[in-house]
């Protein structure tokens, strides 16, 4: 670690030119930052925005049941940060993770003093693990999952991992596959339980309905309406090309385009206005008219509404060998939704949908707007899809009440 980390210091000035926000607070990546003055701290890491929107009904579940207990929430990401802050503001206190090395991971432990670690889905870091077992820090996988791409990128290191995760007092996976992977990497299949995704207990706002009707009202309550979320470079393109397609037929269709990272929001938006579209963002606009035919959601943590005043949806990250995103939020507003041929992030989720029919895959790029136009000319097939989708979301509820019954029992004992 001590040999990489000038790659990483690299690879950090690198993000920064395009995110101006990885800059900022460099010294917590070392471990230096000012000591909260606590003890017996809960510990939660959520790598990024979608670890952190996982996370968000067991970080409340906590506040809840352990309201005197510090919580302290470490991201890694920029935007996982501003997620943090826009959940849960000043009620927990966040600083970036360090760096796996010895000396940064101690003064992080030092300093924030965690009675239990719990660290959201496939972050294995040898150092840290081997730090919190030299203090007796208890310490948990949960939502955990590991897709077939991350085990073959881990098989060279695989002797190491197995012995990190021997300091793991428990791994709650999200599916059997999840955890036979595990398994395979090393994990005690004593350690192992499955006890769902965290994310089917995401809290759907109360608000998210009215304020996609409102939005619905003002640009046009007749209009087709679909979203594209999370998407990616090299995925806009293939998303405006479908949405000339889509236009061909349905003039009076609306667009709703919403770019994974913040970074890319003015580039996004730029190359909408050179293929001539009428164009409008959140930022400045709030909400689209009736006249124009692309609105770019230039905003994080917003998606919610616009989900829910749309016809169908688009997921991200899946036309390009990122390995797709969160399904789910659609899914819960009885939205159908479309994904591209690369999901293995999402895998069990996205085939539970495609299985009971609240989903369909499309091949590559140039299947996304005859399949987008096919959805939204036919009402019933929406109404089919939605509602299949809604009623796995609802089934597959319940995991955070099984974790936190885990982290009680690890607290007693």
């Amino acid at each position: 670690m001590f040999l990489v980390t000038p790659l990483l210091v690299l690879r950090l000035l690198a993000r920064g030119v395009r995110s101006r926000p990885y800059h900022r607070r460099w010294p917590e990546r070392f471990g230096f930052f000012d000591a909260p003055g606590f003890s017996g701290s809960l510990w939660v890491h959520a790598v990024s925005v979608g670890e952190v929107n996982a996370a968000e009904p067991m970080i409340k579940a906590l506040r809840r049941d352990y309201p005197n207990a510090p919580l302290v929430i470490t991201t890694v990401t920029p935007t996982g940060t501003a997620r943090v802050q826009q959940l849960f503001g000043d009620s927990v206190f966040h600083v970036y993770l360090p760096y796996d090395l010895p000396y940064s991971v101690g003064r992080f432990l030092k300093k924030t003093r965690p009675r239990l670690a719990l660290i959201v889905e496939t972050e294995i870091w040898p150092n840290l693990y081997f730090a919190c077992r030299r203090r007796g820090i208890p310490l948990m996988i949960v939502n955990a999952r590991l897709s077939e791409r991350s085990l073959r990128g881990y098989k060279p290191l695989r002797a190491l991992l197995r012995s990190a995760l021997r300091c793991v007092s428990l791994i709650a996976a999200q599916s059997r596959t999840d955890a036979a992977r595990y398994r395979l990497l090393g994990a005690d299949p004593q350690q192992l339980l499955v006890v769902g995704n965290m994310k089917f207990d995401m809290p759907i706002p109360h608000s998210a309905v009215a304020d996609g009707a409102t939005m619905r009202e003002h640009w046009g309550p007749r209009r087709p309406v679909w979203i594209a979320a999370s998407t990616h470079e090299g995925e806009e393109l293939a998303v405006l090309e479908a949405h000339l397609q889509v236009l061909k037929r349905l003039p009076d269709a609306l667009l709703l385009l919403a770019p994974r990272h913040p970074e890319r929001f003015r580039v996004v938006e730029h190359a909408v206005r050179s293929l001539g579209f009428t164009v409008a963002t959140r930022s400045i606009d709030r909400v689209p008219s009736s006249s124009h035919q692309v609105f770019v959601i230039d905003a994080m943590g917003q998606l919610m509404p616009f989900f829910a005043a749309s016809d169908a949806a688009f997921v991200g990250g899946s036309l390009v060998p990122i390995g797709g995103h969160n399904v789910l939020e659609p899914a819960a507003l009885s939205v159908p939704v479309l994904v591209g041929p690369h999901t293995f992030n999402f895998e069990e989720i996205t085939d539970s949908l495609i299985h009971r029919g609240g989903a369909a895959r499309v091949a590559g790029v140039d299947r996304l707007g005859p399949e987008m136009l096919a959805l939204l000319l036919d009402a019933d097939r929406r109404a089919r899809m939605g509602q299949a989708a809604q009623q796995v979301f609802e089934r597959e509820r319940g995991a955070v009440q099984r974790i936190m019954q885990l982290i009680d029992a690890q607290l007693q004992e």
